[in-house]
C-alpha cells in the first residue's frame, strides 16, 4: 500500500470549499477582533484606518480609533495568529510523527522547558536586573523562554537518539519525564517568590497576549513562519509514516530527516510562541484534529487547514479573553483550556470507538 492509496482522495469537491470557507471564516474574526474590545471600532473604520493610514489620507476624527488599532492591536492580531497557526502546524506534525492524534507539541516538554527558564528569570534573575541591569528586564523574559525550549529539546532529543535514529517511544517517555520534572521547578520556584513575583509568573503560565508589541513581534515572527513553511515541506513523508517507520524506509524517505525536522521547527515554534505569549495549551491539539475532519489525513491538505484554523482559533480565544471580563481581560490559556478539555475528552472518546487514522 502506498502512502496515496492509505490517504485516499477524500472529499476532493467537499475540499474545493473548505479552504474559502476557512479564509472567509478568517477574515471575519480578524475584523471583529480589530474593531471589538474596550475601544469599539466599526468594521467601516477598520477598513478606512488599514486603507487609508499608511497613505497619510486618514480623516483626523479616527486618529484615536487609528493608534488603538494600529499601535496596540494589529500587532496583537498577528502576533496572535502567528502563534496559533505555528502551535496548530506544530502539533499536526507531531501527531503524525507518533501517529496518534492525540499527540501535542508539549508531550516532548519543550513549553515546560520553557516555562521553568521564564519563572526562574522572573524570581531568580529579575531581582538581581533590577538592580543592576534594568534595561535588560525588557528582553530577558522571552530570551530566557525560547532558550529554555530549546535547551529541553535538545536534552530530549540527546536521550531518545540510539545509533543516529531518534526513537519516537524514547522522545515521548523523555518528555513525560522532563514535564514532571518541569512542574517540580516551578512549584520549587513558586515557592520561593513574593508577592509580586508570583502574581507576574501566574500570569505569564496562564498565557497572554497583552503586551505584545511591535518590536516584540518583529523579533519573533521569522521563528514562528518558519514552521509555516517547513513542516509541510515534509508533508509527504508524513504520509509515508501513517505506513510505519519501516514501509516509509522501504519507500525511500528519510524518516529520521523527518523526524528531526518536525522535533526541531517544533521547539523553535514553541519557544518563539512562548516566549512573548506565556504557555497557550489546546491549540495544537484541537486545531489538527478539526483539520483532519475536514478535509482527511492527507498531510498536504492536513497541514495548511491546521494553520488557517489554529490561528483563527487563538485570535478568536484572545478576543474572547478580551471581551468576557471588560474593561478587564482574562488569561488567554483559560479560554482555550476551557474550550479545550472538554473537546479533548471528547476525542478520548472518539478514540475507543474508532481508528486513530
Amino acid at each position: 500500500m502506498t502512502p496515496s492509496a492509505l490517504v485516499g482522495r477524500d472529499r476532493p469537491t467537499r475540499t474545493v470549499l473548505i479552504f474559502p470557507g476557512l479564509l472567509l471564516i478568517a477574515v471575519l474574526v480578524t475584523l471583529l477582533a480589530l474593531g471589538s474590545g474596550a475601544v469599539a471600532i466599526a468594521p467601516g473604520d477598520v477598513l478606512a484606518i488599514l486603507w487609508h493610514r499608511p497613505s497619510g489620507t486618514l480623516d483626523p476624527a479616527l486618529a484615536r480609533d487609528a493608534v488603538v488599532l494600529v499601535e496596540i492591536r494589529l500587532p496583537r492580531l498577528i502576533a496572535g495568529f502567528a502563534i496559533g497557526a505555528a502551535i496548530a502546524i506544530a502539533g499536526a506534525g507531531m501527531q503524525g510523527l507518533f501517529r496518534n492524534p492525540l499527540a501535542d507539541p508539549g508531550l516532548i516538554g519543550i513549553s515546560s522547558g520553557a516555562a521553568v527558564a521564564a519563572v526562574g528569570f522572573i524570581v531568580v534573575l529579575g531581582p538581581w536586573l533590577q538592580n543592576t541591569a534594568p534595561e535588560l528586564l525588557r528582553f530577558g523574559l522571552p530570551v530566557a523562554a525560547f532558550t529554555g525550549g530549546l535547551v529541553v529539546t535538545a536534552l530530549i532529543v540527546a536521550i531518545a537518539t540510539r545509533d543516529g535514529r531518534i526513537d519516537v517511544a524514547m522522545l515521548l517517555l523523555g518528555g513525560i519525564a522532563v514535564n514532571a520534572l518541569a512542574g517540580a521547578l516551578i512549584g520549587l520556584l513558586v515557592f520561593m517568590s513574593d508577592d509580586q513575583q508570583l502574581r507576574e509568573a501566574t500570569f505569564w503560565m496562564m498565557g497572554s497576549l497583552a503586551a505584545i508589541t511591535w518590536p516584540a513581534l518583529l523579533q519573533t515572527l521569522p521563528l514562528l513562519v518558519l514552521p509555516l513553511l517547513a513542516i509541510p515541506y515534509a508533508a509527504r513523508a508524513l504520509n509515508a509514516l501513517l505506513l510505519g517507520e519501516a514501509d516509509a524506509r522501504l519507500l525511500g524517505f528519510a524518516v529520521e530527516r523527518t523526524k528531526a525536522l518536525v522535533v526541531i521547527v517544533t521547539a523553535l515554534a514553541i519557544g518563539a510562541g512562548v516566549a512573548i505569549s506565556g504557555i497557550i495549551g489546546f491549540i495544537g491539539l484541537v486545531a489538527p484534529h478539526l483539520a483532519r475532519l475536514l478535509v482527511g489525513v492527507d498531510h498536504r491538505l492536513m497541514l495548511p487547514a491546521s494553520a488557517l484554523l489554529g490561528g483563527t482559533l487563538l485570535v478568536g480565544a484572545d478576543l474572547a479573553a478580551r471581551l468576557v471580563v471588560l474593561p478587564a481581560e482574562l488569561p488567554i490559556g483559560i479560554v482555550t483550556a476551557l474550550v479545550g478539555s472538554p473537546f479533548f475528552l471528547w476525542m478520548l472518546q472518539r478514540r475507543l470507538r474508532q481508528p486513530a487514522f
